[in-house]
């Protein structure tokens, strides 16, 4: 019993990561289902934080009630900055983004977040990167092969792969050849890739926010509320003079305004564990399964067309995620090396002679603890 407790202590990140990608998945069908029928984006963000918010008010409330820290005037701006990267800018890009292409294209435009995290975090400190070593040689490369493999998916397209179950299905039965040729692949790029941009600000920011403010609960419940202020201010400015946009008269936007919220506040939540024990670029490793989920979901239930040029630049974004990953791997098992070895060393050499005092031991076993405190975090 006691084998299986450990390993599913060392297992459940894992298994928390893939089962918020599912979900991922689902959302992002759902989503592009009901903005193909006329509901706002905007005003889907703002629903989607409001149902957010009322699912994790109270857990914070009852479960951190006695361990959240004090508010401070900058904890609020930074909770205030973050839900302006997520949701309101992140989420309201990837929507208009994939308007413009499609559910299965966005989603492998996705896979760009580990090379933009990586690069993000590189900037901020949270990545080490020594170009002499090869493990940070393999974490670049590995970021130039996704964006290499990004650019082809972009400019080149490809024939299309006549799959038998697409042929004479269209998931909107209204839409016109002139909607279709509407669709700017360039445009719609640029815009996911500003998403994730800000997605990968957001990552970074919590990190940091959750270094201050460790009670991640609470934390999400203060994104979640400022992104549905946040969210129905900009809705009420794009969308003035059009009530109509905030009825929700069909089953399938309640359902999808409840699904995107209640997975909202579990990823947050998720999200901030995940980058507190593992960092941002382990955190948006898994994208890729969130791709393979709605390429299949996409192409069965909104009848999108699947072209080869995505699919050899999926493959290559692929071949870039696993040479970067390796090379994070590689570059945290020689950082534990390192730690275990310097813990070690300080350890020996505050071992106390029978004429020390027992302070300088003391002061030793706090600073060894110290430095294992902030790899951890880090």
């Amino acid at each position: 019993m006691e084998f299986f407790s450990r390993l599913f202590r060392r297992v459940k990140l894992y298994l928390a990561m893939i089962l918020l990608q599912f979900g991922s998945a689902g959302m992002t069908i759902i989503a592009k289902f009901v903005l193909n029928r006329g509901m706002s984006h905007y005003v889907l963000v703002a629903y989607r934080m409001a149902v957010a918010t009322a699912v994790m008010a109270p857990f914070a409330v009852v479960l951190e009630r006695q361990s959240r820290p004090k508010m401070t005037f900058s904890i609020l701006l930074k909770a205030m900055l973050l839900s302006l990267f997520d949701p309101l800018l992140d989420q309201n890009l990837y929507y208009i983004g994939m308007t413009y292409t499609g559910a299965s294209f966005a989603s492998s435009m996705n896979n760009i977040l580990p090379a933009l995290a990586f690069a993000t975090a590189w900037i901020f400190g949270f990545e080490k990167v020594n170009i002499r070593r090869f493990q940070s040689q393999a974490k670049i490369l590995g970021t130039i092969v996704v964006v290499g493999g990004v650019m082809l998916m972009t400019l080149i397209q490809g024939r299309e792969l006549n799959l038998p179950w697409t042929k004479g299905r269209s998931d909107h039965p209204s839409q016109s050849a002139s909607a279709t040729n509407k669709q700017d692949l360039m445009k719609g790029s640029l815009l996911i890739i500003a998403s994730c941009f800000c997605w990968c600000c957001f990552i970074i920011l919590q990190a940091i926010t959750l270094r201050s403010y460790p009670a991640q609960l609470s934390l999400t419940t203060l994104i979640c509320s400022s992104g549905m202020v946040e969210a129905v201010m900009v809705s009420l400015a794009f969308e003035r003079g059009n009530a109509a946009v905030w009825s929700v008269h069909l089953e399938v936007q309640l359902l999808a305004s409840l699904y995107a919220g209640i997975l909202s506040g579990v990823a947050y939540y998720i999200m901030g564990v995940v980058t507190k024990e593992k960092g941002p670029v382990f955190l948006s490793a898994f994208n890729p399964l969130t791709t393979i989920v709605i390429t299949i979901l996409g192409s069965f239930v909104l009848a999108e067309k699947i072209y080869l040029g995505r699919i050899i630049g999926v493959v290559i974004i692929f071949i870039g995620l696993y040479v970067l990953l390796w090379g994070k791997r590689r570059d945290q098992l020689a950082s534990q090396s390192n730690t275990g070895s310097a813990a070690r060393s300080e350890q020996q050499m505050s071992t106390p002679t029978p004429g020390e005092c027992l302070g300088t031991s003391d002061h030793a076993a706090i600073t060894v603890s110290s430095v294992v405190r902030t790899d951890e975090t880090v």
